[in-house]
């Protein structure tokens, strides 16, 4: 009997739809981890990775919120920026809306007071 076992990837595996968007977005991340990832060097100061991150993110939740939300976690990784346990929230609350994309700044410290001892 065949052993199947999942390997687990670099990047999001679970469920998402497929809309052209997401599909966009997420082959561009990966491009992104396949080129210019190896020159850069693994200088992410966040659990997942900045490009993991924007990964889920756009597969979660679409290219414009994903997208939004990856920036902005690229922009936080900096100097002085924040660093450590960052995951991508399953569900946005209802303030996230498009025309507002300013907000998903707030959605790291938000989870970082979650995780706070």
């Amino acid at each position: 009997m065949a052993d199947h076992r999942h390997r687990a990837g670099r990047n999001y595996a679970g469920p998402w739809r497929r809309t052209p968007g997401r599909l966009i977005g997420t082959g561009l991340v990966r491009f992104y981890q396949l080129t210019l990832s190896g020159f850069i060097g693994n200088s992410c100061r966040h659990l997942p990775t900045c490009s993991e991150y924007a990964y889920e993110a756009i597969a979660r939740h679409g290219l414009w919120a994903g997208g939004w939300m990856g920036l902005f976690r690229f922009v936080r990784c900096g100097p002085g920026g924040t660093h450590g346990l960052d995951p991508v929230p399953e569900r946005l609350e209802r303030r996230y809306v498009w025309y507002l994309p300013w907000r998903y700044w707030a959605i790291s410290r938000k989870q970082m007071e979650k995780t706070a001892p």
